[in-house]
């Protein structure tokens, strides 16, 4: 399973709240910064898509899946991270429906691979119960109880 994945690779965070969405995607890639996954170039890559072309990183309600394009500099290995936000990060004040509480955050060496991170984590997500429990998380000992009750 996924979730298993990202906890075994240490890429799970949770915060409180992020003062703006820069900050959120500054800190989704703190995990996979100190697990060598990526490097700074990568974060300021996502960031600048999205100031370019919106909050298009909002996949669901609550749900944001950072990623830059194909070919970003600052990646060294392919890894989805999970980070917990217990206040909604917003990213467009407009239109509170691309608020986000979890995130994915998707780095990959390659179109393939980024295709199954992205394939791997649309199924998760299809499980709307999966996401109601991911959104009551608080810590890893949750997302194991919820690895554990869904593996």
């Amino acid at each position: 399973m996924l979730l298993e994945k990202i906890l075994d690779n240490n890429l799970t965070s949770y915060h409180q709240e992020f003062a703006s969405w820069q900050e959120a995607i500054k800190g989704c890639g703190e995990t996979l910064i100190k697990e060598g996954f990526i490097d700074e170039r990568y974060v300021e890559a996502i960031i600048k898509c999205i100031s370019e072309y919106g909050p298009y990183v909002v996949i669901l309600k609550d749900v944001a899946m950072p990623h830059s394009t194909l070919g970003a500099e600052g990646v060294y290995k392919t890894g989805i991270s999970f980070m917990k936000v217990e206040k909604p990060v917003v990213f467009d004040n407009n239109d509170r429906e691309k608020d986000a509480r979890l995130f994915f955050t998707l780095a990959a060496v390659n179109n393939e691979e980024h295709l199954n991170n992205m394939m791997q984590l649309s199924e998760l997500l299809m499980n709307e119960e999966i996401v109601a429990d991911l959104l009551q998380a608080k810590n890893d000992d949750d997302l194991k109880a919820i690895i554990t009750k869904y593996n």
